[in-house]
């Protein structure tokens, strides 16, 4: 497993999903655009059968094209070669609050909505991210409107406004994005490595910003504004900027977009900033510290300075050192930290990259005796190194790893365009042209001595040891996110632990892979029987002989009580950490299992290459009825558990609202309290006698979609259900329910966090299409003229956003606002006084211009998928809430197109006066006790179409 680091977003991830920024256009330039070595094209995996284009723009601007006239959306992202390592030292998080600005106006399109009120019109998402090196806008839209976002989003980078009114206010919305990050333990550990890294490395400062931070200039210096406009013109330039954009039209007419609208972009011949010092000065290691994290976990980082792995992009020598050391099959260090007690996750891979330097990094999860043995769990770890250094050198290794790359590259599914944009703007600025696409799975060959150099640098007098843990007292503070730590001895080495071997050949290599040409439209019911359905469809659109299956063992206790709920997750804990040395072969091959339990049961879900897929399937089958299950398995598998039940309370504020939400709507569900307190008295044994009342009692669902013919599809599922034996009919299985709100005190989820919330959630009348259609438009509508003003404009906070948030099939609209400054009684008189404005906008809403809203609706409903996964996530989700014939989504999508303004207007009163439920918190307040709260509401009523 491989190691990533967050960067600062303009929102937060889970709300807008990765989205876009655009930018405008300066009208009449018209630019001659060269193809950049016009014999050099991208190389690109067989199946990929899109048209590519490469130009470069006069003024330097770097493009890429890709023509896809099957996707439904367009997307761009542009890439500047800068980003926090450039922010002046008097003016942290400078290059983040840039970022943000750029939102706020343009000469073409002064207002500050402009930018996203267009794309939310016309069904599109946006977002930024700011990194220490980069900065990258980035948007997805209609393609039909693809030339009003470039319009928009061009001129971000060629004419910004940088408002004066809106300075102050955004500088407060940054403001309470570093405050919602206060309590994040990622951010608190960066924060005490930047104080032990070179402080002469450009990347080891302040990157987010803050009112102090961003503060007003001293008298008689530039003015904030001033720095801003400096800031971009010292580093803004089209020879730093790489544009890629993904859309359905042809080349020709995306150049032309292109040419036309980014003619602008200055020419200042600037180029990307080259670090010279040293991430790390050698003669200050090793070095070891302790610090406070806020969850109840322990961690342990082993950090070793090493050269940039993109300088060696072709041949992976940092990869191949990785996968050995973070390998969790047998003989690993992780099964014998696991064997021991002390471990339950490790992972490694390289961070901190500058281009030249970077940090080699092997990060490991404690238990609490792994913390105790601190000293044998480093001196393991360098045993492993040594028999890397030792045996580990080995050309087949690096072939096996190649080949399963190739395989990879060969068989790419394309993602959605707009992660598609990203992915290739990103690339542009680091890898030439040809490798945009298969640097990440490049190996040009076998390189002992080049390997040799990243592993000299893994040794004893290298290190840098973080460790972080809840009971760790310190003897300083980092400077910006409080975090307690100290500095100790680096222990003698202790004694490594016995075992450690390196992994052996890969069984589950796919050694088939001969594409089937069969396509069904829908999953058709293959099997039928009282205690078994079998859905199948053969798929083969994307090109890959890869199936994705789900298996659903469905009891009718399953979440009665909590106590059958804990120990349902229980079991499908213990199946996947009982098989994890023996499978990880497999997913190192491309086949992947996951275990879940929810309120039916427990799905066990396989993704992969059809070849080998139906030895991986067995296995987990014959696992789960016959493996013995050990204490101290169990006791593992319950510790993680608890622990993140546990820590459950410090999550991100705004997600603990929408749980306290769901857990007072939905039936059956427990909260994770009741789930740790059920969970404390459970015994190995009871796992043991849970598991097999389970499996005597089984309704069985599944599904497989993916390139496969039917009678092998059925002969698979068929060996499954005979195996497990189902023999309770469907109707046995209790219905997942979604309650009505009305009559739903006000909630307070049970948090550790100091900002303030309110979740307002307002429900729709019943579960019909009717009421679907009805309030998903209203979410569109209300989405962007609620960010503007209450975020925008009125600065309540960094989270705000509203929408269309369905539960279940039970329509309704969120209204949200998370602050660090605002108190919850004052966030309900905004949304009040927001709601009362937008109930006017509705009496003067016409159908012609709520038009465009229902055609956004209509076309996110009508997406099509982008890979084969996320295909059977949407016909399993169907299944789930029994959409047998596939295409409520499609129903729905017709029946939005024939909501009128009349009819909102209609429904508008009722949303607001009878079924409204309140999250809300203030610090120091008492958590509710929501299923006492919520035990009398009533299910909502049933679909009536």
């Amino acid at each position: 497993m491989i190691n990533a680091l967050p960067a600062s977003c303009r929102y937060p991830g889970h709300l807008l999903a990765w989205l876009a920024v655009a930018a405008a256009l300066l009208t009449g330039l018209t630019a001659r655009a060269d193809a950049v070595n016009a014999s050099v094209s991208p190389k690109v995996s067989p199946h990929d059968d899109r048209d590519y284009r490469a130009l470069t723009l006069d003024n330097g601007l770097s493009v890429l094209l890709v023509s896809d006239p099957e996707s439904d959306k367009a997307a761009a992202s542009l890439n500047v070669d800068v980003g926090s390592a450039q922010d002046p030292e008097d003016l942290a998080g400078l290059a983040h609050y840039l970022e943000h600005m750029l939102f706020l106006g343009t000469d073409a399109y002064p207002e500050p909505d402009a930018y996203q009120g267009y794309l939310t019109r016309h069904g599109g998402s946006h977002n930024a991210f700011t990194a220490p090196y980069d900065t990258n806008y980035f948007f997805d839209i209609e393609p039909d409107a693809l030339a009003g976002a470039l319009d928009r989003f061009s001129r971000f980078f060629v004419s910004p406004l940088f408002n004066a009114e809106r300075l102050e206010s955004e500088r407060n919305v940054v403001h309470s994005e570093y405050q919602a990050r206060l309590r994040d333990d990622g951010r608190r550990a960066q924060d005490v490595l930047d104080q032990l890294l070179n402080p002469a490395h450009p990347a080891t400062g302040f990157s987010v910003g803050s009112r102090e931070t961003l503060g007003d200039r001293p008298v008689g210096e530039p003015s904030l504004r001033e720095r801003v406009i400096d800031f971009y013109e010292a580093h803004y330039d089209a020879n730093v900027m790489h544009l890629a954009v993904v859309a359905p039209q042809p080349l020709d007419e995306l150049e032309a977009l292109i040419t036309e609208r980014f003619a602008g972009v200055p020419d200042r011949g600037l180029a990307r900033p080259s670090i010279e010092a040293p991430l790390v000065e050698e003669q200050s290691l090793p070095r070891a510290v302790r610090l406070e994290s806020v969850r109840d976990s322990q961690r342990v980082s082993f950090l070793f300075p090493v050269p940039d792995p993109e300088t060696a992009y072709r041949h992976k020598p940092a990869d191949y050192l990785a996968h050995l050391l973070g390998h969790e099959g047998e003989g690993s260090l992780l099964a014998v930290l696991r064997e021991a007690g002390w471990a339950d996750g490790l992972s490694a891979g390289v961070t901190r990259g500058d281009g030249r330097h970077a940090l080699f990094a092997v990060d490991i999860s404690l238990t609490p005796e792994g913390a105790e043995a601190l000293p044998r769990v480093q001196a393991s770890l360098f045993a492993a190194i040594e028999g890397i250094r030792d045996k580990g050198l080995e050309a087949w290794r690096y072939e096996e790893q190649a080949r399963l790359a190739d395989q990879q590259f060969r068989f790419q599914q394309h993602g959605a365009p707009q992660g598609d944009a990203i992915r290739l703007a990103m690339n542009l600025s680091r890898y030439p042209l040809e490798d945009v696409n298969i640097a990440p799975y490049r190996h040009d060959g076998f390189d002992r001595a080049l390997i040799e150099q990243w592993l000299d640098g893994l040794r004893p007098n290298r290190l840098l040891r973080l460790y972080s843990g809840p009971e760790v007292e310190g003897d300083a503070v980092s400077p910006w996110f409080d975090t307690p730590w100290r500095e100790v001895a680096m222990q003698d080495e202790g004694e490594p632990l016995p075992g450690i071997a390196l992994p052996e050949p890969n069984p589950y290599i796919a050694a088939d892979l001969e594409l089937i040409e069969r396509q069904d439209e829908v999953p058709g019911l293959a099997i039928d029987e009282t205690g078994f359905d079998f859905w199948h469809m053969a798929d083969a659109t994307f090109d890959t002989p890869q199936v994705e299956w789900r298996f659903s063992l469905q009891h009718p206790a399953a979440s009665r009580e909590a106590r059958e709920a804990a120990l349902s997750r229980l079991l499908a804990g213990w199946l996947v950490d009982s098989l994890n040395e023996t499978l990880y072969p497999a997913r190192l091959a491309g086949h992947r299992f996951e275990a879940y339990a929810h309120a039916r049961g427990i799905t066990l879900s396989f993704s992969g290459w059809r070849d080998r897929q139906e030895r991986l399937i067995g296995r987990v089958i014959a696992q789960l009825e016959d493996a013995t299950i050990d204490e101290a398995t169990f006791e593992r598998v319950r510790y993680r558990l608890q622990r993140e039940w546990r820590n459950a309370p410090q999550d991100a504020l705004y997600r603990q609202a929408h749980r306290t939400l769901s857990e007072a709507l939905v039936r059956p569900q427990w909260p994770t309290e009741a789930l740790l307190q059920a969970s404390r008295d459970l015994e190995t044994a009871d796992l043991r006698d849970f598991r097999q009342r389970f499996l005597a009692e089984l309704h069985l669902e599944a599904m497989a979609v993916g390139n496969l013919t039917r009678e092998l599809a059925g002969r698979e599922a068929r060996q499954v259900a005979e195996a497990l034996a189902p023999t309770l009919p469907s109707e046995a299985i209790p219905d997942l329910t979604p309650l009505q709100a009305e009559d739903l005190p006000e909630l307070i989820p049970t948090t550790t966090r100091e900002d303030s919330l309110v979740l307002r959630y307002l429900q729709g009348p019943d579960r019909s299409l009717k009421s679907q259609a009805r309030l998903a438009v209203l979410g569109q509508l209300l989405e962007t003229p609620f960010y503007q003003r209450l975020r925008t404009e009125e600065q309540l906070g960094y989270v705000v956003n509203a929408g269309y948030s369905p539960m279940l099939d039970a329509p309704g609209i969120s209204l949200l606002v998370q602050s660090p400054d605002t108190e919850s009684e004052a966030i309900q008189g905004h949304i009040d006084a927001f709601l009362d404005d937008f109930a006017k906008r509705l009496e003067a809403l016409d159908d012609d211009e709520l038009a465009a809203y229902r055609q956004a609706v209509h076309d996110a409903l009508m997406q099509r998928d982008t890979s084969l996964s996320g295909r059977t996530n949407r016909l399993w989700r169907a299944l789930a809430n029994g959409d047998t014939g596939f295409d409520r989504h499609r129903r729905l999508a017709e029946r939005v197109l024939t909501v009128t303004a009349d009819e909102l207007r209609q429904a508008w009163p009722a949303l607001g006066d009878s079924a409204v439920a309140r999250v809300s918190f203030d610090p120091g307040d008492e958590p509710s006790d929501v299923l006492a709260l919520s035990r009398h509401l009533a299910p909502l009523p049933e679909d009536d179409d």
